[in-house]
């Protein structure tokens, strides 16, 4: 193909060619390239052959108009393979898709006709004859899953007069047929309630079509406040995925409850639609507000509580908040979208500073999901206790700093109300928790900021220089032994200093670094007397043991509390190449025993070591005793 001509050239060549096969051929090729090309997700082999042989509008499946697979792939003539190891159906090259997206016009409305093809699948009686509820492992007809999954998606992009009638032929049923449980579950929604079903309005409001949509709401037969097994209703489905037309649609029915909460969470479809971005959704949401209504809203403004007792849920309230204390401000602050918490903080009855069930403001939600932009707006906005802690004593900052965000992080550093090196009740500062996660660049706007202790310890006596050890972050620590205020030697309330966390993690990097330091003591014990070496043989960790063995002041043969030595520590815990690494050194007791009388022979013995077993054996000065 590519040697005579383009790939344009030939796919247009060769599409020229299917287009004039004989018989069947010519439809089944192009068919076929229609759904792999248009598809939402790749086509089993068994998909492609069903949605090949479905008549539109027919009762049932003709078997003698399903194709072989083999047939469709002649029909394409190349432009189609099946996967290796897979049993889907792709086409030839990923240019070939990008020709179809620049070649419209060679499938007459694609999207309409595979939605088309799906309704009719499951208009089928054999279909509409299965278990409403498929038991585990259910595996049904091929096309099923898909065209109960993704048959709205094509008819949102393409609606056709003809697939509006078959989705009514298909709603007839819907509430017993199996593609309503399939498409419920597909949502990933919690189930509350299994007796409440997954129902046609609420299908179509998630789907977002709202020419069918006001089909449904017209025949009456489903409630607009109803709500389905996840506890949510058809308002919150179409606010939370954005759908503006069914929404407006919804809103205009005379008994809608736009303020309802869903059975699990409590959230209204505000916070669904605040939470998930929707700008669009938002506005409309709130011009149901009753101070935005005029009249007698505007008369009722300062008491807004008698509204919500003579008018129940009709009006939505702004700021009202979930189960958990969370207002839409707070969902639209972790989500980060700027223009749908514009819109919140113009609201007079949204408070800014408004914590939740846990003490989290909606500052602390953005601070801690990174969102900048939204920090920037709250930081503006009146009333918002910028260093204003949670329940636990974690501020603005300190969710910053969790989250690593530098551009959050200096925005809070700018303000002089906020305390840069505020605990929570764990004794964790901000700067704590960014040398633990290696956020090089928060540490360092840290460092910069007066009123930080680089030191400073939380409750268990760990400080920032430990914990970044421990986590092998050696960037962090380049940054912390850079400061006087720094010990690099402090110990922990276990007794454990920076080494002996770098040792037991093994982070050799920092064990180098620390190890050029002379305020660093290379065989300091901990409070169970164990050594840098020790909790490195235990461990395993070669390369430290190795940088360890290389200091004149460490004692390879130094024991613990217990007695137990490095080397019957690593004996005991299968460390073939630390054992090695020991041996080697003619200061180590092979046959030195604990305060039980375990010997390294007698833990490697017990243990089923058999390789240590003879490298010990080898070594012994004395007879090995039976164990």
């Amino acid at each position: 193909m590519t040697k005579s001509l383009n790939l344009g050239d030939a796919y247009g060549a060769t599409i020229g060619r299917i287009k004039t096969q004989n018989g069947d051929r010519a439809r089944l090729g192009m068919e076929a390239l229609m759904w792999i090309s248009h598809s939402e997700r790749p086509l089993g082999v068994g998909e492609i052959c069903h949605a090949l042989a479905v008549e539109i509008g027919s009762a049932d499946i003709n078997i003698h108009n399903l194709p072989s697979i083999r047939s469709v792939l002649d029909s394409c003539l190349g432009l189609a393979t099946i996967d290796k190891g897979s049993t889907t159906i792709r086409l030839v090259h990923f240019t070939l898709r990008e020709y179809f997206s620049r070649h419209s016009h060679l499938f007459d409305k694609p999207h309409s006709g595979i939605a088309e093809t799906c309704l009719t699948y499951l208009n089928f009686q054999a279909i509409k004859e299965l278990p409403s509820s498929p038991f585990f492992g259910f595996k049904g007809p091929p096309l099923l899953e898909y065209a109960s999954l993704y048959w709205g998606t094509h008819m949102r992009m393409e609606l056709s007069d003809r697939s509006r009638s078959l989705a009514r032929d298909f709603f007839d049923q819907y509430d017993s047929h199996i593609s309503a449980t399939l498409l419920a579950r597909s949502t990933g929604q919690w189930v509350f309630d299994y007796d409440k079903p997954f129902s046609a309005l609420h299908c179509i409001s998630y789907l977002g079509i709202a020419e069918v949509a006001n089909d449904l709401i017209k025949t009456k037969r489903w409630g607009v406040n109803e709500k389905d097994s996840a506890g949510l209703t058809p308002l919150m489905w179409a606010a939370r995925y954005g759908h503006e037309e069914v929404v407006k649609l919804l809103l205009e029915q005379k008994h809608t409850q736009p303020d309802v909460p869903d059975t699990r969470l409590g959230q209204t479809a505000l916070s669904w639609a605040a939470g998930s971005g929707r700008e669009a959704v938002v506005r409309l949401l709130l011009s149901r507000s009753f101070i935005n209504l005029g009249g007698i809203g505007r008369r009722w403004e300062k008491t807004p509580q008698v509204m919500r007792a003579l008018f129940g849920r009709k009006f939505v309230h702004p700021d009202r908040p979930n189960y958990d204390g969370r207002t839409p401000l707070s969902w639209a602050a972790e989500g980060g979208d700027e223009g749908v918490v514009k819109l919140l903080l113009e609201q007079k009855d949204v408070n800014p500073d408004r914590p939740d069930n846990g003490g989290r403001t909606p500052l602390c939600w953005a601070a801690m999901n990174g969102r900048e932009g939204v920090v920037k707006l709250l930081l503006e906005s009146k009333g918002v206790g910028l260093d204003r802690p949670d329940n636990d004593g974690r501020s603005p900052l300190w969710w910053a700093s969790r989250s690593g965000s530098e551009g959050v992080v200096n925005l809070l550093l700018g303000r002089k109300d906020v305390n840069p090196d505020k605990p929570d009740i764990d004794g964790i500062t901000p700067l704590w928790l960014a040398a633990g996660h290696g956020c090089e660049g928060v540490v360092r706007l840290m460092l910069e900021r007066e009123g930080v202790s680089p030191d400073r310890p939380d409750n268990n006596g760990r400080a920032p220089l430990a914990l970044a050890a421990k986590n092998g972050r050696e960037g962090v620590v380049k940054l912390l032994l850079e400061r006087k205020e720094v010990s690099p030697d402090r110990p922990d309330n276990n007794g454990l200093a920076p080494l002996s966390l770098a040792a037991l993690y093994g982070s050799e990097g920092v064990v180098k670094l620390l190890l050029e330091r002379e305020d660093v003591i290379p065989d300091k014990q901990d409070t169970l007397g164990q050594t840098p070496l020790s909790l490195a043989s235990w461990n395993g960790r070669e390369g430290v043991v190795k940088l360890l063995l290389e200091r004149k002041d460490v004692k390879p043969d130094r024991p613990n509390n217990d007695g137990q030595t490095p080397l019957l520590l690593a004996a005991r815990y299968g460390c073939e190449g630390v054992v090695k690494l020991l041996l080697e050194r003619e200061d180590v007791d092979p046959d030195g025993s604990d305060n039980s009388g375990r010997t390294p022979l007698s833990c490697a013995t017990w243990s089923r070591h058999t390789a240590i077993v003879k490298l010990l054996t080898a070594r012994m000065t004395t007879t090995p005793s039976v164990v």
